[in-house]
This record gives C-alpha cells, structure tokens and sequence, in this order.
C-alpha cells in the first residue's frame, strides 16, 4: 500500500490535491469536455493563514467546492439515473471540509448502502413509505439503536434534499419525524449526585491503581471540558497566574490512528475556562508528574500535551473512556450500593448541572461550557429532579 502524500504541515492529500515547491497548493480535475484543468492557491484550508504579501483568495479545498457543485449532473429524467447510494456519494463527494469524525459516518453510510438492496433503487423510485419501511427494518430486523438510525437519516435525508433543490426530485422521502417512526430507545445521559461525585472521587484518590487519574478526573468533574478539549491541552495553555485555562483546539484521533487538531465543536469552544485552587493544584501536579518523552510529540504545530500514553503520543478521549469504565466496574464490585455509568462526557454533565443548581447566571454557564445556543445549556445538559424543585419553591417563598 503506497504511502499517502502530504503538504509540508504533515496534513494528507486528497485525490488531485498537490504542493509544489515553493509552499503553493494545486489541485487538478477533469472539466465537462474532458480536459484536464489545474486550479491554485496558497492556503489549502479555509482556516490556513495566508502568507505575507499575497492577496488573499479562496482556500484550495474551497475552489474544489466549487468545481465539484459546478460539474455536478443536474439531469433530471429519471432523477438523473441515479441510484440511493451514488446520490449519497456524490452528496458526500461535496461536503468537503468536514471534520474527521463526520467523514467517518459518511463512510460507514456508504459502505452500509453497498450492502443493502435499498442502496440500489433508483432515487425516483423511492417514496416516503420506502424510506419507513427500509428505516423499520434497520430497527426491527437489523437491530440498530435509535441514535445510529438517526445518524444514518441524517445523511440520507439532506442528500434528497440536494436531489429536491436540484430538480432531480419532487419531494424529499425522509422528511418526517423520525421518532414518529421507529421507536426510541436511547439511553438519555444523566449526570451524577454531588454524593455519587464525592463517592467516587474518594475511591480513585484512595485507589492504590487508579489514583494516578484522580487529578486528571477531578479537573473533569469541576471544569465541564469537552473531554477533546482536555487532550488537547498543552503546559502552555494552564495560564497559573490569570486562573484560567485557554480553551482553543481540540485533539483528536480517526480510525486510522491519525492524530489531528480540530477548532473546537461550536463557535463558541473558543474562551477561557477559570480555575478554582483546586483546580489549579491538580493541573500542578500533572504538571510536575509529566513524563518526559525522548522525543516531544508534536500535533500540527501542538507540543507539551499533558497526558502521554505508553508510546508516547498523547492520550485521546478513548483512554479516558476506558479508565473510567474499569474505575467502575471496580468500585461495584467492592460496594453494595452501585455507581451508574460514568464517561468523561457525564464529567461534563455533572459539572453543568452542578453549576445550575448553584444558581450560577444561565449566560455564565454557557460560555464556560461553550455552547453556542443557551437553550443546550438549559434543556440538554442540566438536570432537575423534584427535590430541586421543591427547593427552589421553598427558597423563592421564603425570601
């Protein structure tokens, strides 16, 4: 298998995608007639500053955006002949600039629809009792969750949707409530009680084994970072003498064991999350502890990350999952009374609604959990049960 081509940054290269020399990036495709055309630019991504001196202009995969809406066939007899899957691909196809985790669930769509029947009806083929059926049958037959199934029409239905604005179709077959349809049986996430919080923090600091995480779990528990967002973190952005901690990036790592640096999840990842002395004495130990690699891993220009696994390369997000898992399953073996499921994104969870019940300014909470619509930080993540209820009413009438 040939090794795959990368820019001077260390960043792949997609199909038709080159630098040359002097730092410039080309990219040659096929026009309509046939002929091989070549366009250039000096940044590759939309995010990629431009160098000095020149003109600013669309990144190289922007102009790629636009060649590939523009070749697209917009033949409609027949919806264009084309079947569900090649719709998908070429929906896929134009959906460039996309985070590494999204391609992963364009991919597992596609390879999906290789295997079913359904793959190979022709679009204009399809009604919405199609769609039903076929959605049905992933849920019944298949045995697919309600939260996969999701992901799956979360694909297919914007790609008729594509079909739709480009006249190939008259009406899009997935547009109804998915819930209507099949049932949901998601597991909501809860977050845990200040005691379960207490409990558990307790038995990892006086774990013999796990201890060696208590700092890294408590810094997850009372800052309600993206468990990303943490990984990415480097010496650097532990700002000691302002109490903050510089939340800009996130670290990641795809199915082919790629580790890349992404902006955070919304427009509003990027901020300073402050620190509590608490905090701040975990982050100093980690700190101190740091192993120090023969040689500094480095991420796309990020070095100094703060947990490094046994080959040296950062620790991502799996990680923490599992040593949570195993913290678990642990601490129900010894006590009676069981602890639920804990993943760093119920940390997140906890920490939110912690801060809720605290009363903490719902514009505050927002910001320090970087979501950019508030109605996330009040409806998704915070977790009000009767006796909050009952509190708050008591509270309010006795003022």
């Amino acid at each position: 298998m040939s090794e795959k081509r990368r820019d001077n940054r260390n960043r792949i290269l997609r199909e038709g995608e080159y630098q040359r020399k002097d730092g410039r990036y080309r990219f040659r495709y096929i026009d309509e007639d046939g002929k091989e055309k070549n366009v250039y630019s000096w940044r590759l991504d939309k995010n990629d500053p431009m160098p000095k001196g020149k003109k600013r202009e669309p990144s190289l995969r922007e102009k790629e955006k636009q060649i590939e809406a523009d070749l697209f066939d917009r033949i409609v007899t027949n919806g264009g002949n084309y079947t569900v899957l090649e719709l998908v691909e070429k929906y896929v196809s134009l959906k460039t600039g996309v985070r590494h985790n999204t391609v992963a669930g364009y991919k597992t769509v596609i390879n999906m629809l290789k295997k079913e029947s359904f793959g190979n009806l022709r679009i204009d083929k399809v009604r919405l009792s199609d769609a039903k059926a076929w959605l049905i049958k992933l849920q019944q037959i298949d045995g697919r969750g309600y939260s996969s199934i999701h992901s799956i029409r979360g694909v297919l239905r914007p790609a008729f949707q594509m079909a739709v604005d480009d006249d190939l179709l008259r009406k899009n077959p997935f547009e109804f409530e998915l819930a209507s349809v099949i049932v949901n049986d998601s597991v909501t996430r809860e977050a845990i009680t200040r005691k379960q919080q207490r409990d558990l923090l307790k038995f990892i600091q006086e774990d013999k084994h796990f201890s060696r995480y208590y700092d890294a779990i408590y810094i997850l528990f009372h800052t309600g970072l993206r468990i990303s967002e943490f990984c990415g973190l480097t010496v650097s952005e532990i700002e000691f003498g302002e109490m903050r901690i510089k939340v800009d990036h996130q670290l990641q790592r795809t199915a082919q064991m790629q580790y890349v640096i992404e902006e955070p999840k919304t427009d509003k990842g990027i901020r300073y999350v402050p620190m509590t002395e608490a905090v701040a004495a975990c982050f100093r130990r980690i700190i101190a502890n740091r192993k120090t690699p023969k040689v500094e891993p480095m991420v796309e220009g990020y070095a100094g990350f703060l947990f490094l696994d046994k080959n040296d390369m950062p620790m991502v997000a799996l990680h923490w999952e599992k040593y949570l898992e195993h913290i678990i399953q642990k601490y129900n073996k010894i006590y009676r009374i069981q602890m639920p499921k804990v993943t760093p994104h119920v940390c997140r969870h906890t920490f939110c609604s912690n801060m809720a019940k605290s009363r903490m300014n719902p514009k505050t909470l927002q910001y320090i959990m970087g979501h950019a619509d508030i109605s996330v930080t009040l409806n998704t993540y915070t977790h009000v049960n009767f006796d909050d209820a009952k509190e708050e009413v008591y509270r309010i009438a006795n003022s």
